[in-house]
């Protein structure tokens, strides 16, 4: 068979990336936009591997009873497959089994790649505590999960036409609303598609808390970075402000910042609570040496300090944002924030540490929140080879969280617990946290 051939399937199974599993004469052939326990037609699209091939989908036959209408119209399957928008592929879906589907992923990772069988619990995002400041409706998640990107990005063809690419494409296509941004960022991506037509590149939407949108231009063969990249805004997670720049990380869903940080805080008390970091005292060990690494503008970072961390260090490579972590951290004497690459500095600490900072670090907490591709094996081991008391692992790739997990295995850490958050609710991405401790301590290990 080639490129071009329609076949029927029956989808069998969910596979990570957000495609969906069926065979055709015993060959695997990955398709999006179905769901399993389905019998679907579609057309193949590429068939050059021996091992799987891909295809799209152009008609289902025998519906799940979990699917729905799409929450992107222009997305749904009755739409021409190269006229889908990406973002959302599962959101023809319902909720709950989206939720399944993911939790099953990265129980099959773990399984995979770490060959560790661990009890995972799904959810999705926390409901910020009540606050005067904070308006009621924006203190929890929606009930179909939509209006919750703070952050999305439109890109502007050859041709001037604006909007988002096709689905597993370059291609941008025109649309007529953006369900999972927030109102304000929707405005405002429809004004851009229906304006004047920019230059070829992308154009960055961005609403901190303040609510007002920035726009930032960033056109094709510009290396320098934008000046509306560069301002400075103000982000609130419960009572603490953060300063970040407008182009720089920030969580996308309107509550993962306050999710991950609550969640993280939680580890990092039940910590304490069981004497794992803090000698049976209700906060981490005062004395002890903790790290986050990949800290960003330092989100991490304050609720180290926040749980009693007297003495901790943010490594992130990015410049700008160890500057706002700087200031972000200021309110704590012994918090400190370094520009330096993970690994490198890793590397150094384990040359120059005297042995009264290996103790320190021994009975220390060590938080990373590595880019998609993970920490890798090389910045797991020397994590691993500090022995810090105890490591909270915030991951949002199910496969390379399960191979950093291997390599701290295979260095005396286990992990007996992972908790995932649905933090982008509609598409196939998640959030894990892992809290692992060195198996001489007997202790317990979540990843969230």
């Amino acid at each position: 068979m080639q490129s071009g051939d329609l076949i029927d399937l029956d989808i069998t199974d969910v596979a990570h990336g957000g495609v969906f599993v069926g065979r055709h004469e015993g060959r695997v052939v990955f398709v999006p936009d179905a769901i399993p326990g389905e019998r679907v037609r579609v057309r193949l699209t590429d068939t050059a591997k021996a091992s799987f091939w891909r295809a799209e989908l152009v008609d289902v036959t025998v519906a799940s009873p979990h699917r729905r209408p799409h929450v992107w119209r222009q997305a749904d399957v009755d739409m021409p497959p190269e006229q889908r928008p990406g973002g959302a592929d599962f959101g023809h879906i319902e909720l709950g089994h989206q939720r399944a589907l993911k939790r099953h992923v990265l129980t099959d990772a773990l399984q995979r790649f770490a060959g560790v069988d661990v009890p995972v619990s799904m959810q999705g995002a926390l409901p910020l505590v009540p606050d005067a400041g904070v308006p009621a409706a924006q203190t929890a998640e929606s009930p179909d999960g939509t209006g919750w990107r703070t952050r999305v990005s439109l890109h502007v063809g050859p041709d001037g036409r604006v909007g988002p690419f096709a689905a597993r494409s370059h291609r941008v296509v025109a649309v007529d609303d953006y369900p999972l941004a927030t109102a304000a960022v929707e405005r405002a991506a429809r004004r851009r598609g229906s304006g004047v037509p920019a230059r070829p590149g992308r154009i960055d939407l961005v609403q901190p808390t303040d609510g007002r949108v920035r726009v930032i231009p960033r056109p094709d063969g510009r290396r320098e970075l934008p000046p509306e990249a560069r301002e400075t805004i103000v982000e609130r997670v419960g009572t603490r402000e953060f300063r970040v720049d407008a182009g720089g990380f920030w969580q996308v869903h309107r509550l993962a910042a306050w999710t991950l940080s609550t969640a993280v805080t939680g580890v990092l008390r039940d910590l304490a609570a069981d004497g794992v970091a803090g000698d049976g005292a209700p906060v981490l060990d005062p004395d002890a040496w903790h790290l986050d690494l990949y800290g960003g503008v330092g989100l991490f970072a304050a609720a180290l300090a926040d749980t009693g961390g007297v003495r901790v260090t943010s490594v992130e490579a990015d410049a700008a944002a160890t500057e706002h972590a700087g200031a972000n951290l200021a309110e704590w004497v012994g918090a400190r924030a370094e520009t330096e690459r993970v690994d490198r500095w890793l590397a150094g600490l384990s040359r120059s540490a005297s042995p009264a900072e290996r103790e320190r670090l021994r009975r220390g907490v060590v938080v990373l929140d590595p880019p998609r591709s993970g920490a890798g094996g090389e910045v797991s081991a020397a994590i691993a080879g500090l022995e810090p008391a105890a490591v909270v692992y915030v991951a949002c790739d199910p496969v390379a969280l399960a191979r950093d997990l291997k390599t701290f295995r295979e260095r005396g850490y286990a992990a007996s617990r992972v908790d995932a958050y649905d933090l982008f609710p509609h598409s196939h991405h998640l959030e894990a946290r892992s809290e692992e401790h060195t198996s001489e301590l007997q202790s317990l290990a979540y990843l969230v």
